[in-house]
């Protein structure tokens, strides 16, 4: 299968080899996302095109893109940070690439990566939370990933009460405050110093800087509260934290877990887990729809 994940900021493709209960990328590529699903496809094409050439037998490709999606259509319903709406991607897609495609969401396609192989295994009910240039949640019910109708875990887009406006056009969501783009941009914003990432801001609040540890310190808060409400409705047995906040290790998880001990009352407290597959997630679980697509003809 060839494998591509497109992601807010970037997009990122791998051959992959396997079977569904374990896959493993052979080669890989990456590129910086257009902001335009024309654009997106013209790069799937050229990725396609780049991966699949000296090697043998590729049967299919595996599509994950972020926002709202028809899985069953094979359409982006609605993209807040991209941009799209209603559009074909499988169709146009197969018509670019002549390989049949499996299509999905993002996240979802990442907590089905950490479910079969990852740090999810063997749960039964958890969220598995990728936090990167957006917040969403796939939702692990009963051991298999829930996807209703394609607009499911958006845990980013809750509103937990900040009031600082949003890109989806809400105000006090989890996002706003929480996701690795926007820690870098309220930063950069109070501190007046340019940065070019979370990370940047994670190094500065090892170092004690104030205006790094307040922003960090209310991410934690806007996050915590968005856990909280998944607790109470949800009452996962494990909360599987990934993307590129949760590369800062314990400096995000410690304090995490004392907020949320903080605000949980009678809600079951799910434990914190690290996700096993990184940035990667994304991709082994688009091989792992493709697989599932080809095994179900």
């Amino acid at each position: 299968m060839i494998a591509v994940d497109v992601g807010g900021t970037e997009t990122k493709a791998a051959l992959v080899a396997g079977t569904a209960s374990d896959v493993r990328a052979v080669r890989q590529r990456r590129r910086a996302t257009t902001r335009d699903a024309d654009a997106v496809v013209d790069d799937v094409a050229a990725l396609v095109d780049e991966l699949r050439a000296g090697a043998d037998d590729v049967e299919a490709v595996g599509l994950v893109v972020p926002g709202v999606v028809d899985e069953e259509d094979g359409v982006g319903v609605y993209s807040a940070n991209l941009g799209w709406q209603d559009y074909p991607f499988v169709k146009q897609v197969e018509a670019r690439t002549g390989l049949r495609t499996a299509f999905g969401h993002d996240v979802r396609a990442g907590g089905l990566a950490e479910l079969r192989i990852g740090n999810a295994k063997g749960l039964r009910d958890a969220v598995i939370m990728p936090i990167g240039t957006g917040i969403a949640a796939a939702l692990v019910l009963d051991g298999r990933v829930y996807r209703g109708d394609g607009s499911v875990g958006e845990i980013g887009h809750v509103d937990v009460g900040h009031g600082d406006p949003c890109g989806c056009g809400q105000t006090g969501c989890v996002e706003a405050r929480a996701s690795s783009a926007a820690i870098a941009r309220r930063y950069t914003e109070r501190s007046g110093n340019p940065v070019t990432g979370a990370a940047d801001v994670a190094r500065l609040v090892r170092a004690g800087e104030n205006d790094a540890v307040v922003v960090w310190r209310e991410a934690v808060d806007a996050l915590a509260r968005g856990i909280l409400l998944v607790a109470a409705l949800l009452g996962p047995e494990a909360v599987v934290l990934g993307g590129g906040l949760a590369l800062a290790g314990p400096l995000l998880v410690d304090p995490l877990r004392d907020r949320l001990d903080g605000l949980i009352t009678f809600q079951r407290r799910p434990e914190l887990r690290l996700a096993a597959l990184g940035d990667e997630a994304g991709c082994l679980g688009a091989a792992l729809l493709a697989i599932d697509m080809l095994e179900e003809r």
